[in-house]
Parts: structure tokens; sequence; C-alpha cells
């Protein structure tokens, strides 16, 4: 990837701000006054190019970017099983790598989502989650992401990612919507 394209906007942080560089996943801290590129807003998260590297900002830190930071979620109040699955993937659509502007979804790479319920009334949800490759520097990015953003759903308590390589993730896993994104179809 080269950085920024005419597409990306220009920001300066308006305070310090925790990033984590990508794909190696380091976590930092951007200085207030950094000057960068806004290269990909998807997901309630944002890649960042600055200095020559990516990183990527939480949407809890939009406002560092001069970003409204994402809107809480909402459920009925007499929501059941059903509709907190839907809404937790829903949620997993708003994962996606920093790198891909693919959400974990239509990659593919989610291969179960179940719940239970707790003693406390609350749920927990369990997701299988696989990587394009085992190697990927993301990976605990990505599941931290997904775990944080199901764990945002009311009624929610815990939400347990399972990072899986079986079966191994391959091209074929993706969506029609995903294959034509890449030019694979």
């Amino acid at each position: 990837m080269s950085g920024f394209s005419l597409n990306s906007e220009p920001f300066t942080l308006q305070r310090d701000c925790p990033a984590v560089m990508v794909p190696q996943g380091d976590q930092v801290v951007l200085p207030a006054g950094q000057i960068g590129y806004i290269t990909q807003a998807l997901g309630g998260s944002f890649t960042v190019y600055v200095d020559g590297n990516l990183f990527r900002i939480p949407g809890d830190d939009a406002d560092a970017l001069g970003k409204e930071k994402p809107e809480p979620l909402a459920l009925a109040e007499n929501a059941g099983d059903e509709d907190v699955e839907k809404l937790v993937w829903e949620q997993l659509r708003t994962c996606f790598d920093p790198e891909i502007p693919i959400n974990v979804v239509d990659l593919g790479l989610v291969y179960d989502v179940s719940l239970e319920h707790m003693d406390d009334g609350r749920r927990r949800v369990y997701v299988k989650l696989t990587l394009t490759a085992p190697g990927c520097g993301m990976g605990d990015i990505l599941v931290d992401d997904a775990r944080t953003k199901i764990e945002m759903i009311p009624t929610v308590g815990v939400a347990d990612i399972d990072l899986v390589f079986e079966p191994p993730w391959t091209q074929s896993m993706m969506s029609d919507a995903a294959k034509l994104e890449t030019g694979m179809l």
C-alpha cells in the first residue's frame, strides 16, 4: 500500500492519541499536533497514514481526529436471543482489517456465533474467528476489536472470541461482495 490517495482526508491530531501500528500490531501514542491522512474510516475505527506508516485509531478516540464518536448501541427491552445474535453479526460486520476495506464477515473469517445465558441474566457470546494468514500481525487487534464491539451490546456480559485455524481460510470463503471488491469476481 502506498499510504494515502487523493481520497484521503488530512488531519492534525488535537490531543495525544493511542494507536496501533499496522500490520505489526505495536501499540504507540501519536502526539498532539501530529499531521497525517485518514485513509480508511470503516466500522467506527480509522486507519491513518503518518510519516510513511499506517496506524489504526479506535472510534473512542475519534475526537482526536476531529471526528464524532460512534453512537451507543440500543436493543429493545424485550429483545430475544435472535435479536441479540442479529446485532452480534451486525457488530462483526463493523470489524475491519486496517489494510483491507472488507469486514471480517464478508472476508469469511467468522466461522461460528453462538449465545448462552449466564446466571446473572446476561448473555455470553461465543465467536470462532480466523485470519487470512496465521502469522497476521493484526490478529490480536481483530480479536480485541470483535470482543469490544460485541460487549457493547446491551445484555451481553462476555464475548469469548476463539481464534482458530481449522479449517484453514481460503479465498473461496469470501462473500461475492468481497470478491467483487477485491477484483476476484
